[in-house]
């Protein structure tokens, strides 16, 4: 039997979902349009001047190898925080899930670092890797290290990602845990009458039942390294050097306020906003079908 909620007043439904609907269309429909159409523009930084291009700018970023290769970091980087915020997390949500003693002390600062700010977290991190003042720094050039992520490319990308992605590990911590507390204890206890060893419990019974949890996770944490991560590169790296942690969303920001490219940022972010949306489409299309609810 289908539960169904049936409303007398035909109107009542409309107006429960009004103030959703006009947050949608003011912070996400409106913006949207607003970047379609500026897109189309060739503005000067100041704004006094426009000229309707149609898609000459979308023709000038694809065409610029540059954009290619902020492509190639993005991947990158997304990948890397996505599979280094998760897979710790949900290590320390199945430990926190068997602490007995302290448990609600650990679960509390283990949720931390979810609060500091990305620009924040980057200067807290700088004092510990930073090849003059840092300890580690020091240390790793004291052992013969050669470590300076303001010249070496594969280290200022490998710091952004650790860091990024050391930020997001309290906010999966969270959802995992949550979704190991929603298992029935009488199904992994089942499956240990029946032999299953603590390991093929897990994988076997344990994280097919946590794949709703994981699967939304996957989705947050790819729109986290897309977006969210900016305060960090900017804090720590500015993009560099030699563009090696240049993202398409820092190479936006440095196209358009920095460049005063209005135009050209402006078809970025249609094309970043595309990208995105597809990518998670694409998610929802054929990584969804593996999920057990």
């Amino acid at each position: 039997m289908q539960r169904r909620t049936i409303f007398r007043n035909r109107l009542l439904p409309y107006l429960l979902l009004a103030p959703q609907l006009a947050i949608t269309i003011v912070f996400f429909f409106y913006p949207a349009g607003q970047a379609l159409y500026q897109s189309m523009l060739l503005e000067d930084p100041f704004g006094t001047r426009s000229y309707f291009v149609w898609f000459e700018n979308f023709q000038i970023v694809l065409g610029n190898p540059l954009y290619y290769q902020a492509m190639r970091v993005t991947v990158v980087f997304s990948l890397a925080v996505t599979i280094a915020a998760m897979v710790p997390a949900l290590l320390l949500a199945v430990m926190a899930d068997q602490v007995v003693r302290g448990a609600s002390g650990y679960r509390t600062l283990m949720v931390w670092p979810y609060a500091v700010a990305p620009a924040v977290a980057a200067a807290l991190w700088v004092f510990i890797f930073h090849p003059n003042i840092g300890q580690l720094g020091q240390g790793l050039n004291a052992l013969g290290i050669r470590w300076d992520y303001r010249l070496d490319g594969d280290q200022a990308l490998l710091l952004v990602i650790f860091i990024s992605a050391w930020r997001q590990v309290s906010y999966n911590f969270l959802f995992f845990l949550a979704g190991l507390q929603s298992i029935p204890k009488t199904i992994v206890e089942a499956a240990a009458i029946d032999g299953a060893s603590p390991t093929r419990r897990f994988w076997m019974v344990v994280f097919p039942l946590l794949s709703p949890t994981t699967f939304f996770l996957l989705i947050i944490n790819i729109l986290y390294s897309f977006f969210d991560t900016f305060g960090v590169i900017h804090a720590i790296t500015q993009g560099g050097p030699g563009r090696a942690t240049t993202t398409l969303m820092y190479r936006l920001y440095r196209d358009g306020w920095i460049g005063g490219d209005l135009g050209g940022s402006a078809a970025q972010s249609v094309i970043l906003m595309t990208a995105v949306i597809l990518l998670t489409a694409v998610q929802f299309r054929y990584i969804e079908r593996r999920v057990h609810y």
